[in-house]
């Protein structure tokens, strides 16, 4: 048994690490400010005995009174709802915040996994992406606040690691969906099944013809564990290779959720899409090779599951 922190613990995915790793018997701490999660990710974890929420911003000082054995740093503004309307608050983010949680790793002797981002390839020129390639990214765009945090990120996980010895991992993860996601934060998963199951246009960007591939988070959260557990340092992409156009996407949600919506194209006016990548497909050959992973849930099921979770979420909140 280990006990594992993880910061960004309320968010989406790191609620499902957290569960992930109480039912595999460790000890688990969520760090979380709640500025971009809810605390309802984590409300069935409250007074679990191996459990333990501590409200803390990533960027300030970090004082963890139990030794963690490990700490996965999610912590970040993945959305682009988020970081277009907080772009300094993510650049803090990945640069400081990754700062404290690498100095608190040293400080404790603790492994150290940070939750990079496909992200980091920006606007591909090689297709499927390998870990080898190293990006198409504009420093200076609206979306390269979080492409740039995310690159430093990795940069500063590498120099502790060459410098101060520290064992570390650094997994790429590829769009990834599921229950708890917000309903509000921007990505074509949310906005589609909100409108679906409402009944309003979904909204399709441009021709729809850009491709995204979607991982289920099960799927995800399993090759984080198996990273976690091996010894490699570099890069690993943790994704779905199954490549799709958004048109595509938007046609499968529209018929899980009743068929009741149209599909409607839509010019953005605003920055949502600029230096938004044309194509994205995970090369995760040396996930298959290292960690003897790779994805196992359809699209179908997920989105079963995610649309089930929307749909009792807004029954709920009375949307």
């Amino acid at each position: 048994m280990a006990r594992i922190l993880i910061t960004g613990g309320a968010g989406f995915i790191g609620s499902h690490l957290a569960d992930r790793l109480l039912s595999d018997g460790h000890s688990v701490i969520a760090l979380d400010n709640l500025f971009t999660s809810k605390a309802r990710n984590i409300g069935h974890l409250a007074g679990h005995e191996r459990f333990k929420f501590i409200r803390h911003d990533v960027t300030e000082y970090i004082y963890i009174e139990d030794k963690p054995d490990a700490i996965l740093h999610l912590a970040s503004l993945p959305s682009p709802v988020d970081y277009l309307r907080e772009p300094i608050k993510t650049l803090k983010v990945g640069a400081l915040g990754t700062h404290k949680a690498l100095g608190l790793a040293r400080a404790h002797g603790a492994k150290f996994l940070l939750a990079s981002t496909s992200e980091v390839y920006g606007d591909p020129q090689v297709h499927p992406q390998p870990e080898s390639y190293w990006g198409n990214v504009n420093p200076i765009g609206p979306r390269g606040v979080y492409d740039e945090s995310k690159r430093f990120a990795e940069a500063m996980t590498m120099a502790y690691h060459r410098y101060h010895g520290i064992d570390t991992r650094i997994v790429r993860i590829f769009n990834t969906y599921g229950p708890r996601m917000r309903p509000d934060d921007g990505r074509v998963v949310t906005n589609f099944i909100a409108q679906g199951l409402r009944g309003e246009p979904m909204t399709v960007y441009d021709d729809g013809m850009r491709t995204r591939s979607f991982c289920y988070v099960s799927d995800l959260v399993d090759g984080i564990v198996r990273l976690l557990e091996s010894s490699e340092v570099d890069p690993v992409n943790l994704g779905n290779p199954r490549e799709m156009t958004v048109l595509e996407f938007a046609k499968t949600v529209q018929r899980l959720t009743g068929g009741t919506s149209e599909i409607k194209f839509v010019s953005p006016k605003d920055e949502r899409t600029k230096d938004d990548p044309y194509k994205r497909q995970p090369d995760i050959s040396r996930a298959r090779r290292i960690l003897g992973w790779e994805p196992k849930v359809s699209l179908e099921d997920g989105l079963r599951h995610t649309i089930d979770y929307f749909r009792e979420l807004f029954a709920t909140e009375g949307r």
